[in-house]
């Protein structure tokens, strides 16, 4: 085995023993990782390698003064103090393990069980398919010639009709055209009323004498018991088909069919109360759920823009650098952060883009805000799935009451997740909880 293969193993090794998936999002430095790249720590077993000396020495075998003499160390020693090779002064390297984001959805599926897929909206492109389409005009050399003789065909067995048995009801004691043209209509035979006037006529020429004195049967019910009637498929089949009548009416031209590639595009607007009670703590468990999803977001869909928006009792929008660390002095208002999701959704319409709207804070909210503002803001809102990340330590607090009145007016809805969070052990479920609501939405 040579130093490549030796390499690539000890790589190997160093891979599978980066930090479990779930344990790096409930624990790990998610600080390390960029919107495009998830790094994951791992410990790297240090790799062989040789190096040349660079210094100025004697010949090969030689050390410094020249020959050494017997009983003479071959190796200088380092003088008392030398810090070169002082123990304990670094810890051990660490590398990391990079997936991008499809490669972390891909694996978060496998994780916890989740198998989102994910919609088509905007259309992007249209292209041109197989040639499956028809129209009634078109270059000569897309004439479809199977459409044109089908119809053709179709048009000759709908008008064709045995001629000699027409002509034995001009015979009938009595009738005249008009007469057998209205028999002939009540048998559906698709004669026309010309046809059977020239045929009178040819026969009176024949005979010498007007169509109404010639008789052979008595009336019309004897005619159709006597004589057979053969059928348009029987005739064909006896005497065969020279000739299809076509009209231009008949012809087809094939078309491309026209394709529209749609995609897979989503706007996520995260929510965060950045009021006094939200601590570092509660913060952190805010940043372990959103991140992961925004992640698995990026990886799902061929296009992702988020929008980050953080409140106390009124809301603003900040980048993705501020949204984890912001606090304020003042109060709650969470509808104040669902008014300005309003505006920034108006840029994209629910027709063209799968949207998600994620609060997450410790459920503390001013007054009534939540069932007379924030419940309605949420109906009114279109989206692919409205979450909320309730983040309370240590357990629920008397005034923490938003998640519970969400989940009780919207727990029905179909694309409405809420989720508790109380330390980083719930927050793969919470992640979980959110995602597999997505999973069932129809």
């Amino acid at each position: 085995m040579g130093l490549p293969e030796d390499r690539e193993r000890f790589r190997a090794v160093g891979e599978s023993r980066r930090e479990d998936l779930t344990e790096f999002i409930s624990h790990g430095d998610l600080g390390g990782s960029g919107p495009h790249q998830v790094r994951i720590p791992i410990k790297i077993v240090d790799l062989p390698s040789f190096e040349y000396d660079q210094r100025e020495v004697g010949g090969v075998g030689q050390a410094e003064g020249g020959q050494p003499q017997p009983g003479q160390p071959v190796n200088p020693q380092p003088d008392e103090g030398d810090e070169a090779g002082d123990p304990g002064e670094e810890g051990g390297d660490h590398e990391y393990y990079e997936m991008d984001p499809e490669e972390f959805a891909e694996e978060l599926d496998e994780e916890l069980g989740l198998d989102l897929e994910p919609k088509g909206k905007r259309v992007v492109e249209e292209v041109e398919g197989a040639f499956t389409d028809t129209a009634r005009a078109g270059p000569k050399g897309s004439l479809d010639v199977d459409e044109l003789f089908k119809r053709g065909l179709k048009r000759h067995l709908a008008t064709d009709f045995d001629e000699d048995y027409v002509r034995e009801g001009l015979f009938v004691d009595g009738a005249g055209v008009d007469e057998v043209f209205t028999w002939a209509r009540e048998s559906h035979i698709p004669v026309s009323r010309a046809w059977i006037a020239d045929a009178a006529g040819e026969i009176e020429t024949e005979r010498g004498e007007p169509i109404e004195s010639v008789a052979r049967w008595p009336d019309f019910e004897t005619l159709e018991a006597d004589v057979d009637r053969e059928s348009v498929g029987e005739r064909i089949r006896r005497e065969g088909l020279d000739t299809i009548p076509f009209r231009r009416e008949d012809e087809r031209f094939r078309h491309p069919e026209v394709i529209e590639q749609h995609e897979r595009n989503v706007v996520v607007v995260n929510i965060r109360d950045a009021s006094g009670s939200m601590r570092e703590t509660k913060r952190e468990l805010v940043e372990r759920v959103f991140t992961p999803i925004d992640w698995y977001l990026t990886g799902k869909y061929d296009a992702a823009e988020f929008h980050y928006v953080v409140h106390d009792a009124e809301a603003w929008e900040v980048d993705r650098e501020e949204f984890f660390g912001i606090q304020s002095g003042g109060g709650t208002r969470i509808s104040s952060a669902y008014e300005r999701v309003e505006e920034i959704l108006e840029s994209y319409p629910f027709s063209e883009w799968n949207r998600y709207v994620f609060a997450a804070g410790d459920s503390e909210n001013a007054g009534a805000d939540t069932q007379q503002n924030v419940i309605p803001l949420m109906r009114s809102i279109d989206a692919n799935l409205h979450g909320y990340v309730e983040t309370q330590p240590g357990g629920k607090t008397k005034n923490a009451r938003h998640a519970d009145e969400v989940e009780q007016a919207l727990g029905d809805a179909g694309n409405v997740a809420v989720a508790r969070v109380t330390g980083p052990e719930d927050v793969t479920d919470a992640i979980y909880e959110i995602l597999s609501t997505e999973e069932s939405d129809e």
